[in-house]
């Protein structure tokens, strides 16, 4: 699966509640906290929303890059 922009946030899903609603949360809260344009996070959010819930996780997974172990929600 391609990125939809070349872009990552420093986030790991890992433990994250499997809601896709919470998942998608966590995705946009992380990504405006490190100054992603709101383009660039409904671009990632449409192209995950446009499958299945097993398309969505594999999407903002692939947006997602965790570069260190203390990550605050």
């Amino acid at each position: 699966m391609k990125r939809v922009i070349e872009k990552t946030v420093n986030l790991n899903l890992i433990g994250v509640n499997g809601n896709a609603f919470m998942i998608m949360g966590v995705f946009r809260k992380q990504a405006r906290k490190e100054g992603w344009s709101q383009d660039e996070i409904d671009t990632v959010l449409t192209e995950a929303k446009s499958g299945d819930y097993n398309y969505l996780l594999a999407t903002i997974e692939n947006h997602c890059e965790p570069k260190d172990e203390t990550h605050d929600n």
